[in-house]
């Protein structure tokens, strides 16, 4: 048995699919079935049923993929046990953000990068979570910061923090972070929010349909700061969290208050590749995130609920 069968496994199990695994996995379809049909051999079992819409794990598949899953999981342990935690680290390792996060992490972490580990090389890429968990999966960055994922074995997710969303609007609006704003207020209001295929949107659309209103969505746009510059302008309303326009509030080009029943919120997680071993640079890039990110919600500076223990990066 291979860890590379492990691996394959992981990833059939997750996609129902060898041709979607093998594009996944950058490897030739015919070596992953292989792959799958040795380690079906070697335990005498069948873990997959194939039919003409992909591949479905068996019960016995089920019970093996757990396994599997731990096996890779016991692997890291045992690489971070081993490490010398006191010798600086040296490489290249890349790190994805959605671009809200993007805006508020990357000088922080750049800086606690130049003091512990100033000879490594960061790739900081902004990118929607689809693109990342992309990424992620085809080994082009090593970690991201994610909103809501779809559940995946091949990944390895720390929760972080169940972020808040606010009502944003011109400096004169009359907003304020002491008056909360009930959700059904923004009924016919002229509203500016990101396209359906952003989670930022469905998490808005699903908050209007609980409050039992329609939105007006006047505008759409997938750029931060297009939605800043609109709403700055005069041009409509719209939904953001806290820490893209900290500063835009704190300058008075913007104001903000939060919303209430019901309050829009979205999950942010950690997330690794389950089917490859954790680095050093990406557990020292990952604890450093969750402490950046604790220092700014302690600090009112990103509202929400810390889901998360913080480390001694």
């Amino acid at each position: 048995m291979e860890l590379s069968q492990l691996r394959t496994l992981i990833h059939v199990a997750e996609l129902g699919s060898l041709s979607k695994a093998a594009e996944r996995l950058g490897v030739a379809q015919p070596a992953l079935s292989r792959q799958i049909r040795m380690l079906e051999e070697e335990l005498a079992v069948r873990l997959f049923a194939r039919h003409g819409r992909g591949m479905i794990l068996t019960d016995k598949g089920r019970e093996i993929l757990e396994h599997a899953t731990r096996v890779m999981v016991e692997l890291e342990e045992i690489r971070a046990a081993a490490a010398d935690l006191d010798t600086p680290l040296r490489g290249r390792i890349g790190i994805g953000f959605p671009p809200t996060v993007a805006d508020i992490i990357s000088v922080p972490l750049v800086a606690a990068f130049g003091k512990a580990h100033p000879q490594v090389e960061l790739r900081l890429v902004g990118a929607y979570t689809g693109y990342l968990l992309d990424w992620l999966h085809r080994g082009e960055i090593d970690l991201a910061v994610l909103y809501d994922p779809h559940s995946a074995r091949s990944l390895r997710s720390q929760p972080l923090l169940l972020e808040n969303l606010f009502l944003i609007g011109p400096p004169d609006s009359g907003l304020s972070g002491t008056h909360a704003i009930p959700f059904k207020d923004l009924e016919g209001r002229r509203i500016l929010l990101p396209s359906t295929r952003h989670g930022l949107r469905t998490i808005v659309e699903q908050c209007a349909t609980e409050a039992g209103i329609t939105l007006n969505v006047a505008v759409e746009a997938d750029s931060y700061a297009t939605l800043k510059d609109l709403v700055r302008h005069g041009h409509g309303w719209t939904i953001l969290p806290l820490p893209p326009i900290h500063d835009d509030i704190a300058a008075n080009r913007l104001a903000a208050a939060p919303l209430i029943d019901p309050v829009p919120v979205r999950r942010l997680v950690l997330s690794y590749p389950a089917d490859r071993p954790v680095l050093r640079l990406a557990r020292f890039a990952g604890d450093t995130i969750a402490d950046i990110v604790t220092d700014h919600v302690e600090r009112g500076i990103w509202p929400g609920q810390l889901l998360h223990q913080t480390s001694s990066a």
